[in-house]
């Protein structure tokens, strides 16, 4: 299956500190949000899947929260169209505006891909 949500928000990385895109991308088994520049990487797994009220599952966080419109094929109505995609620094959620469908994932892990870029 391909990408459920791929986008991108420009803004100042918690890593590298550079005001660069942060590529985001989501897929029913897990979220991510990837630095462009030094590839620092925030990982969130999935809690829930159900139809909820918009706003349900955001949740006032220590970073600014991203909110944002990607559009997408909803696995519930199975409607292509526009999803909210609100990004804090606990919560990750993907909406369906057409039928309400949302997916909620929870912060894991926060690395650093060291690997990217190198020759080897």
């Amino acid at each position: 299956m391909d990408d459920f949500i791929t986008t991108r928000h420009r803004t100042t990385c918690f890593n590298c500190r550079e005001d660069v895109d942060q590529v985001i991308t989501a897929v029913p088994n897990g979220a991510q949000v990837v630095c462009d520049n030094c590839r620092a990487t925030r990982s969130y797994i999935p809690i829930v899947e159900e139809v909820s009220k918009k706003g349900d599952y955001i949740k006032p966080g220590c970073y600014d929260i991203w909110n944002l419109t990607a559009n997408a094929l909803c696995r519930q109505c199975k409607v292509t169209g526009p999803h909210d995609v609100t990004i804090g620094c606990r919560n990750f959620t993907v909406q369906c505006r057409e039928c309400g469908f949302t997916h909620l994932y929870r912060f894991n892990l926060e690395y650093i891909d060291e690997s990217w870029g190198s020759s080897g």
